[in-house]
Parts: structure tokens; C-alpha cells; sequence
């Protein structure tokens, strides 16, 4: 039995509490002071309402003030399900409160644009915990497709599980093992990042004949736009697979779990397919955000809001091919220039 401590409360942190129970650890569940109310219902009657389930009974619920407890107790494993927003206060969280390396397992996604560049976030929290601390904290990812709630209802899962330590990958993936949750190994941390962060990006794009076709309406035959949502899908893949080779990481990760697997689930349902509808239709990204999405976080269009002039920066001193990147351009133009969504299908890669 192992002792694992989650760091946030919301549907994917939450969800994990499946497999950790199901391969009979002792879970953890603290709640960032975001998750208060959540926390109060996992603790007075054990159901999550959100997931709309009951958690385990293995699991104990707790404030984020009980943060420090839960630590002291040397946990074996601290899964990191905050927002991408709320990383830097996890890292104060963290950074307070251990007094001996724990291994960290993130199934938060994003990336942060710095002076050098994009960097994944794994790399950010490893080194400010060290800087902080002086202690070296192995920090690993979780990629795949993955929904939460098909995860909370104990669905078949396989995510990808990746770390620079091939030992601490393996004690991770044992520690959450589950006849439902189907943990593969990777050592390309940059890749696996790399795609979680930029599935969201790319589904903007996907999501984008679904409101074409309700602009022009279906043909006299009844055809739809399934041909063109294909094509934005395998030219979405093309340009993520430039991407990660560009910062580090391996082509073969984007066709697999983590990207194209990614990318598929992703563009199943959710807020960056609405966006993408929307923008389809022709709405500038402002209007649609403020009119139809102005309470939802779109995790794409954040991506292109935080490292659009990065990218765009990259692109022009020729550390990106901003040549090979059309639909990637096209995407930031339209979120962060409020540009119609162009479709440029004679620059789409050839292969």
C-alpha cells in the first residue's frame, strides 16, 4: 500500500483517485482554496459534485490547509491536478511544506514562455522546487487522451506516463496500476508536454468546419464538412509533429497516445471545439468569447493569448519554420489579432 497526496481537487485530480484506490493505496485529496465547496461534499458525504460520483472510501478529503499535514507524512507519491494558472501557487505550496524529495507526478498541462523560449512546465516546477529548497524533486507527466469523467466511471484508459527516471516512471505507473487505467511509459517529457498543451490549440482548428457548415448549411445532397475537418486534423498533427521536434522532443510521441491520440478525444467535445465552431461561423475570437464562452476557461485560445507572440517571435528569427506552421499562424492571427480563421490549404504540408 502506498500513501499518495493529490494537489487539487477538481475533476482530473479527483478522477485519479480511481486507480490509486482501485490498486489499494491511501489517498490524499487536498483542494486548493478554489475547491472549498468540492472538499466539503468529498468530506461530509464522500461524493464528488462535479464527477457526480462517490470517491473511494480509501480517499480522505481535506483543505489546502492541510496541505502540510498530508506532506509530513511522506507521502510516496504527490500527483499535481492544479490549472496551469495555478502552478506557482502549488509550487509555494510545496516548496513550504516538504522537507525531503517525493516524486511528482503532473497532470496539470500548459506551457510558459520565457526570454529562451517555450518551456514545459515539469522543468518549471523541478526547478523552482530546487531553488527553493535545494532539493532535487524527479518530476514527471501524464499525457494521453484521458476524459475525467469517463476515468471517474472506471472507463478503459491509456494515458502515457513520462519522466526522465525509468525506475520512478515504473514505481508511478505500479502505484496507480488498474484493470482500467493502462499506463504506457516514455522517457520524452518535451514531447508528451508538447502535445497535451497544443492538442487544445489545434482543436480550435478541427472545430472549425462545424461552424462553417452552419454559416453555408449542408449541400442539396445533405454532404457535410467531414472531408475538411479530416484534413485540419492530419495538417494539425503535421504541424505539432514540427513543434516538438523543434523544441526537443520526438516525432513518434505525436502519433501516439499523446498526440493523435490526444487530439482525437479532444476533439470529440469540450470548450475548444465550441470556440472553434464559433470562429467557424465567423465571429471574431472577442466577440465569441465575450458573448457565447465569457465564463469559460478555452484552453486553446489561452495558449495562443500566452505564447502567440512567442511563437510568432520564433517564427520570424527562424527558430521555428513559420513556413511549414500555416495553420499555426492562422490560429494565433485569429485569437490574438481577432483575424478571420484562414484556411490556406495550398500551404498545408505536403506528405
Amino acid at each position: 500500500m502506498a500513501r499518495i497526496v493529490i494537489l487539487g481537487a477538481g475533476v482530473m485530480g479527483s478522477a485519479m483517485t480511481l486507480p490509486a484506490a482501485h490498486a489499494g493505496n491511501r489517498i490524499t485529496l487536498v483542494g486548493t482554496h478554489l475547491d472549498e465547496e468540492i472538499i466539503g461534499s468529498v468530506a461530509g458525504t464522500g461524493r464528488h459534485p462535479r464527477l457526480n460520483i462517490t470517491l473511494p472510501g480509501a480517499v480522505t478529503a481535506c483543505s489546502w490547509t492541510g496541505f502540510g499535514a498530508a506532506m509530513n507524512d511522506e507521502p510516496d507519491l504527490l500527483v499535481l491536478g492544479v490549472s496551469s494558472a495555478g502552478v506557482p501557487w502549488a509550487i509555494n505550496r510545496i516548496a513550504e511544506s516538504i522537507k525531503s524529495p517525493v516524486p511528482i507526478l503532473m497532470i496539470t498541462k500548459g506551457l510558459t514562455a520565457s526570454d529562451e523560449g517555450i518551456e514545459i512546465l515539469p522543468r518549471v516546477v523541478a526547478r523552482e522546487i530546487q531553488r527553493r529548497t535545494s532539493l532535487s524533486m524527479p518530476v514527471m507527466a501524464v499525457g494521453g487522451p484521458c476524459i475525467a469523467g469517463e476515468l471517474a466511471a472506471q472507463r478503459d484508459t491509456s494515458v502515457i506516463v513520462a519522466g526522465l527516471d525509468a525506475d520512478q516512471v515504473a514505481a508511478a505507473s505500479h502505484i496507480l496500476r488498474a484493470p482500467f487505467y493502462h499506463a504506457r511509459p516514455s522517457s520524452d517529457v518535451v514531447g508528451v508536454e508538447i502535445c497535451a498543451a497544443f492538442k487544445n490549440f489545434y482543436t480550435l482548428a478541427v472545430g472549425a468546419p462545424i461552424g462553417l457548415l452552419e454559416r453555408d448549411n449542408k449541400a442539396p445532397n445533405g454532404a457535410v464538412m467531414h472531408n475538411l475537418a479530416s484534413s485540419l486534423f492530419s495538417q494539425s498533427l503535421a504541424e505539432m509533429a514540427i513543434l516538438v521536434e523543434a523544441l526537443g522532443g520526438r516525432t513518434e510521441t505525436v502519433q501516439g497516445l499523446a498526440g493523435s491520440g490526444d487530439l482525437y478525444v479532444t476533439c470529440q467535445a469540450g470548450r475548444n471545439g465550441r470556440m472553434g465552431r464559433l470562429l467557424g461561423r465567423g465571429l471574431p475570437y472577442s466577440v465569441a468569447k465575450r458573448e457565447h464562452m465569457s465564463s469559460d476557461t478555452v484552453e486553446g485560445a489561452q495558449l495562443a493569448l500566452d505564447l502567440g507572440p512567442t511563437l510568432a517571435k520564433m517564427m520570424a528569427q527562424g527558430v521555428l519554420p513559420g513556413d511549414r506552421l500555416p495553420l499555426t499562424a492562422a490560429i494565433i492571427d485569429a485569437i490574438c489579432h481577432d483575424a478571420p480563421l484562414a484556411l490556406s490549404f495550398d500551404r498545408y504540408h505536403r506528405g
